[in-house]
Order: C-alpha cells, then structure tokens, then sequence
C-alpha cells in the first residue's frame, strides 16, 4: 500500500495553503460573501481539475505510445452540485478534444476507456458518489497553429 501526505494551512480568513508529497503549494480560498478573499482556487473546483488533470494525462500518454499525431489537447469540465448542503457533484461530464490531423478514433476511444476503468484513479474513487460520463472529438489543426 502507498501512502501519500498533505497539509493544509490557514493563512488569512478563509484562504489556505496545501502542499502534498510533490511539494508544490496550492492556494484554496473562500468568496468574500463567505470571509474569503477570493485569492484561490475553491477546493470543490480542485477536485474537478485533479479530475481532468489525473485523465488528460493518461489519455495523452496512451495516444504516445501508439504515436498519435497530436498538435493539442484539452479536457473540459463540467459538473452539477445539488442544492442543499453538502453541495455534492450530482454528475461530471468529461469532454475530451483532440487537435490534429489524422488521429485515429479507435486509438482515442481505446485510451479514453483505459483510463476511465482503470488508470485514473481520481475517475475511480469518484465514480462510486458521482455519475460520471465522457464525450470526445477531434478538431484539425489549422497550419501551425495551435489551439489555446
């Protein structure tokens, strides 16, 4: 079994610092509605980009390996909360797109469905409180130019 750290430290009202085992901080905050000051991400929002960042990086190493011709890649968030506290994820969707010319659907297909059921363990500890679902598309580069 691995064990992995964090702490999180109060710095000022409802702003926090966090470092993990990477030993990079984050800043997390509250609005000022609430005592916060708006300096960071919210900790909800967090979990959405782990989310992302923990799938992204799967799919693009997968579509290496198989020397996908990617120019760009992005994965685009989008989640409901339910109204009455706590304000839980009621489902995420997850849209993957792909820039780049002749990208193979299966492959992207192939490396999205590895990382949902079984690399991306943030998918995997979400999947039991959250219904999740994924979409993808795959856009051509324009010339050199790459999307933002």
């Amino acid at each position: 079994m691995s064990q992995r750290t964090a702490v999180v430290e109060l710095v000022k009202g409802l702003t926090f610092v966090a470092k993990s085992d990477s030993n990079h901080w984050v800043i997390m905050d509250g609005p000022t509605e609430f005592g916060g000051s708006n300096a960071g991400s919210r900790p909800k929002e967090l979990l959405l980009m782990a989310l992302g960042g923990c799938t992204g990086s799967d799919v693009v190493s997968i579509l290496a390996k198989k020397q996908t011709p990617l120019r760009g890649f992005r994965v685009n968030l989008s989640a409901n909360s339910r109204e009455q506290h706590p304000q839980v994820f009621t489902d995420i969707q997850i849209e993957y797109v792909f820039y780049g010319d002749g990208i193979n659907s299966g492959d992207v297909e192939r490396a999205i469905e590895l990382s949902i059921t079984k690399y991306c363990a943030v998918s995997a500890m979400l999947k039991e409180a959250v219904h999740i679902t994924h979409s993808y598309r795959i856009e051509p580069t324009v010339g050199e130019n790459r999307p933002v």
